[in-house]
């Protein structure tokens, strides 16, 4: 005889008696349901769901122990490269997600099936008629089962190839509007230019793009993906499809698609596999149509930590420090997308806590910190940094984040309120941390003023990661070493094959290299006498100070990146 499963859940997940009874009772309608348990619409609700709302039970031990009432074996886990994503072209994603059920693998005349449900008997009839087959269902938890349909999907989506392919044979072109924030792996629109538009998108979130350029040419329109800062051809769309395809993309992100002689910015926001993407879009008129670029931020990726951003431990150290000072100015340096504002949410984030006043000013607002006041620049109602500046000195801060020193005007205030007890971090477009001094100065700000106010500034870059699938090690020339400044003898060095993993780059992702300038007594000596950045550089370097080139040597000998990819982003360095 079957176990109830009140029984097994007292027995298995460790549920006190009272708390079934008090499920049970709310279950028949004799204890009214508070307003934070409501039942919901549509008949009596299982006990289960009944003792998850009340956080008596998980929802996993919840699946594990209808697994064991009904005999079916239940898996925790599920691993994505033993799905056979041959099945899912029987069934719609919208259905497998509707009913958190995915087809797994074929045994023989029978499909393995995991479902979160093993009690919705018409959801596995559906999946017999759909796949042919005699099915065995497996129980597991409803957040691996959902993660997974993301994954296969993602798979077996349309490609952007095969959209083009598509509209060769294609006669009319549709133009219709895509709901905000549509899953693009749940849209099923058959027109082929939505098709083709949605796949632009999803490849490059697919492959962790960053930008996407779509370049018209005379006889063709270039698509490029930025992937750890570096542009790759993707695909080239035919002349013809070139209006359409641009249409879409302006409609998508809310623009004038009449316009085509101004430039004119948009924005998209969708959702991808589960992931909320916003998109910035730029469009501009050049000779052969309209140049459009897309600037991708995943919204539910985390904020990097300062101890994951790629600082020396020396270094990491030395920054947390600085961090915890009451006043004064931080700088973070380097050419555009260097992480610069990735360093300075990482320090926001550490410093953050209930008894500070954090607000940032910025342009744009990249990623939302909890727990942070953040300001989006405006100009075209004069909420320019410096004047917003203005506003969050009357908000009793503790903590200011600048998004950009652009003007004297900035810069001044920046720096009155760090003297009156700020700390104020910003960011200054500069190729070096000596050269942030200099700039300050060349905008008029007084050497007194600079001196007494910045703490340090943190130059940086960001260099490419050797992929761990196609890592190999090999022994150094005498001439990489000297192109190094290598003098001591070197036994490997590190580089990638190329895999499909990191699309045949040898590359996968990207960290930073540092170069911290400490504004020490003798610093500020140099700069009250208004030297130039190359004797404020060397009198840091004497005193301990490494350069971006000898941090990049460090990441080399530690295999992390190689001598190519340093000597390409420190290629100003003497």
């Amino acid at each position: 005889m079957r176990k109830k499963i009140g029984q097994i859940f007292i027995e298995k997940c460790g549920l006190l008696p009272a708390s079934l009874e008090e499920g049970l009772a709310l279950q028949a309608g004799v204890v009214t349901p508070t307003a934070s348990v409501t039942t919901p619409a549509g008949g009596r609700e299982r006990i289960g769901e009944i003792l998850v709302r009340l956080n008596h039970l998980s929802e996993e031990s919840v699946i594990e122990a209808l697994a064991q009432q009904w005999n079916l074996p239940y898996v925790p886990t599920i691993d994505v490269s033993e799905i056979d994503t041959s099945l899912t072209q029987s069934v719609s994603i919208a259905f497998a997600k509707k009913h958190l059920i995915l087809p797994l693998r074929r045994i023989g005349k029978t499909v393995e099936v995991a479902t979160s449900d093993p009690l919705n008997q018409a959801a596995i009839d559906d999946l017999r008629l759909l796949l042919k087959a005699t099915i065995k269902v497996v129980a597991a938890p409803p957040r691996v089962i959902l993660s997974r349909i993301h994954n296969v999907y993602e798979q077996v989506t349309d490609s952007a190839e095969q959209a083009i392919s598509d509209l060769e044979d294609s006669t009319a072109l549709s133009h219709q509007g895509l709901p905000d924030m549509e899953d693009l792996l749940d849209a099923n629109d058959e027109a082929p230019m939505i098709r083709l538009a949605n796949s632009i998108l999803f490849e490059a979130s697919k492959q962790r793009a960053s930008d996407i350029h779509i370049e018209p040419f005379e006889k063709e329109m270039a698509v490029r993906y930025r992937i750890d800062g570096i542009l790759y051809p993707i695909l080239s769309v035919p002349k013809r499809l070139q209006s359409a395809l641009t249409s879409r993309l302006k409609i998508m992100a809310g623009m004038n698609i009449a316009e085509k002689r101004l430039p004119q910015d948009g924005r998209i926001s969708i959702r991808m596999g589960g992931r909320e993407i916003d998109i910035r879009v730029s469009n501009v008129p050049i000779v052969h149509g309209e140049r459009m670029v897309l600037r991708l931020l995943d919204k539910t990726s985390l904020v990097l930590t300062l101890e994951q951003i790629g600082l020396s431990d020396e270094g990491l150290s030395t920054l947390s420090r600085l961090i915890e000072r009451t006043h004064g100015i931080f700088l973070a340096t380097g050419p555009t997308g260097s992480g610069k504002t990735t360093t300075l949410y990482a320090a926001l984030q550490k410093i953050n806590s209930p008894d500070k006043n954090i607000i940032t000013i910025e342009d744009p607002i990249e990623y939302q910190l909890k727990g942070v006041g953040q300001i989006q620049v405006n100009p075209k109602i004069d909420l320019t940094f410096g004047n917003g500046l203005r506003s969050i000195l009357r908000q009793d801060p503790d903590i200011i984040m600048v998004g950009e020193i652009r003007d004297v005007d900035t810069a001044q205030i920046a720096i009155h309120a760090s003297l009156t007890g700020h700390l104020v971090l910003s960011t200054l477009h500069t190729n070096d941390s000596a050269g942030a001094i200099t700039r300050l100065l060349d905008m008029g700000v007084e050497p007194f003023l600079v001196s007494s106010s910045v703490l340090a500034v943190i130059a940086q870059r960001l260099v490419r990661t050797i992929c761990k699938e196609c890592k190999t090690s090999y022994v150094p020339s005498k001439e990489e070493l000297d192109k190094l400044g290598i003098k001591t003898k070197v036994v490997s060095f590190y580089r990638g094959k190329g895999c499909p993993a990191c699309l045949n780059t040898g590359f996968y992702g990207r960290v930073g290299i540092y170069e911290l300038l400490l504004i020490t007594d003798e610093i500020r000596s140099l700069i009250l006498g208004k030297v130039d950045a190359n004797r404020i550089k060397a009198k840091a370097t004497s005193t301990g100070m490494l350069t971006l080139r000898e941090e990049g040597i460090k990441k080399i000998v530690d295999g992390v990146t190689t001598t190519e990819e340093i000597l390409r982003v420190t290629h100003d360095e003497i």
